[in-house]
């Protein structure tokens, strides 16, 4: 039976989300004019006033923010309520630039905490299980997020935050934790030193986890849906508009509902910021309609994907968000052709090899080079050349396939790439483009 945290609203009908989206996003409008100058000249520069602004059908008409914009408007200039109204931090974990901070109220906390335990009722949870939040705490939001969450459900919260996997197992099994919640990258882990330690899906007590916070496939969920012996779920968000709950899967999984009465979806060409119509691919942009602090409108997120409406199982009626495929400012183009790292992992799971892997992208003589290290996993590692050699070649050919261009391929040892607690480091780039 599905489980809803909110049912009227997560079930709301089609007109009644409009009619309550088109009050908020006016309000919003009226309120960003009065209290955030830098986006009053935005406005201002694109002829558009709060007073040309009636329902959702005129969003288009305003101006959109960026990460450029975030970063020039550092720290202040996007603040939308008096700092004495502010309770609190967070920020992005970006390398380049001036980081991106998020203010929020208590009002805003509270609403972003609503949305996080919309996600863990959607993955099953209730008031009697263990919810183990081994999200980075701190400026990261993923461990205030989901924690946030679980007390609203009314979870046992286990508060472990990253790192110390001994730790994180011994109360997974000491606490009989039902509900995990970390980087799939921490999850695929975890579940790599539990079957180390000796346990088997069957000795682990853990029925769901909620994954999000870095591009992860299909290939890995299942993988470590078989290693941990649960269902994953993913979750979405980013630090601009609260952070993780933003859009949760539901037990259909067949995409994530975006959380509609706080956040409007659209999907634009990345090129042209012309609005696309709904099922096609472009960049996501997100309008927060009742953020009060850091009141994002038109928010550009650089992830691609597409959204649908069609009926979903679950009884949700808000729309719903494919994964992204990638993001337009970290797909890589290497030859002239678009690659995302999620491709390569595709080819590794199905190819047998466990998610851990490096890409290494480099120019020489104006020619660019793509270098994809390879752990072995235990069961396949040997030291016979012959051998390494037909697999690099197989691995060759597969991703060969399905990037339409030649990658070398290095196989290493078992636990050589570094293993990462955060956001695993993926891609390293080499090239001064």
């Amino acid at each position: 039976m599905e489980r809803y945290f909110q049912p009227e609203i997560e079930c709301a009908s089609r007109e009644d989300m409009i009619r309550l989206q088109s009050k908020r996003l006016a309000a919003q409008v009226r309120r960003v004019w009065e209290n955030v100058p830098y986006y009053r000249k935005k406005m201002e520069e694109k002829g558009v006033t709060p007073d040309d602004i009636h329902g959702i059908e005129d969003l288009a008409k305003l101006p959109f923010l960026s990460k450029a914009d975030l970063r020039e408007a550092y720290p202040y200039g996007l603040l939308g309520k008096p700092l004495k109204d502010c309770v609190r931090i967070q920020s992005t974990s970006g390398t380049t630039g001036k980081r991106v901070v998020a203010f929020y109220t208590q009002h805003d906390i509270d609403l972003w905490e609503e949305c996080c335990a919309r996600a863990i009722t959607a993955a099953g949870g209730t008031n009697e299980d263990v919810c183990q939040v081994s999200y980075g705490y701190g400026l990261f939001t993923g461990g205030p997020g989901l924690n946030g969450g679980s007390h609203k459900v009314g979870c046992l919260t286990v508060p472990t935050s990253s790192g110390n996997t001994d730790r994180q197992i011994m109360f997974i099994m000491d606490l009989q934790a039902t509900i995990l919640c970390c980087t799939p990258s921490y999850a695929a882990y975890l579940g790599e030193r539990m079957k180390e330690l000796g346990y088997t899906p069957e000795d682990i007590p853990l029925k769901a986890g909620i994954f999000g916070a870095e591009a992860w496939s299909e290939e890995m969920r299942r993988d470590i849906e078989k290693t941990l012996g649960i269902k994953a779920y993913d979750i979405y968000g980013l630090t601009e508009l609260s952070g993780p709950g933003v859009a949760f899967e539901c037990s259909a999984q067949q995409g994530m509902h975006i959380n509609e009465d706080h956040f409007i979806a659209e999907i634009i060409d990345p090129d042209t910021g012309e609005v696309l119509p709904e099922g096609a691919q472009g960049e996501l942009v997100f309008t927060a309609i009742d953020k009060e602090a850091f009141p994002m409108i038109r928010y550009r997120t650089r992830d691609i994907c597409t959204l649908t409406r069609e009926k979903c199982p679950c009884g949700r009626t808000h729309v719903r968000m494919a994964k992204p495929k990638g993001r337009s400012d970290d797909m890589l183009i290497i030859r002239g052709v678009n690659v995302f790292p999620s491709q390569i992992e595709t080819v590794l799971i199905n190819n047998g090899y466990a998610a851990n892997y490096q890409i290494i992208v480099d120019r020489v003589n104006n020619t660019d080079t793509l270098d994809v290290q390879v752990e072995m996993t235990p069961e396949m590692f040997t030291d016979n050349v012959g051998e390494i050699q037909a697999r690099q070649s197989a691995l060759v050919e597969g991703l060969k396939s399905m990037l339409g261009l030649k990658a070398k391929v290095t196989l290493v040892a078992p636990k050589s790439i570094v293993r990462s607690e955060g956001k695993a480091v993926r891609v390293i780039d080499k090239r001064k483009i």
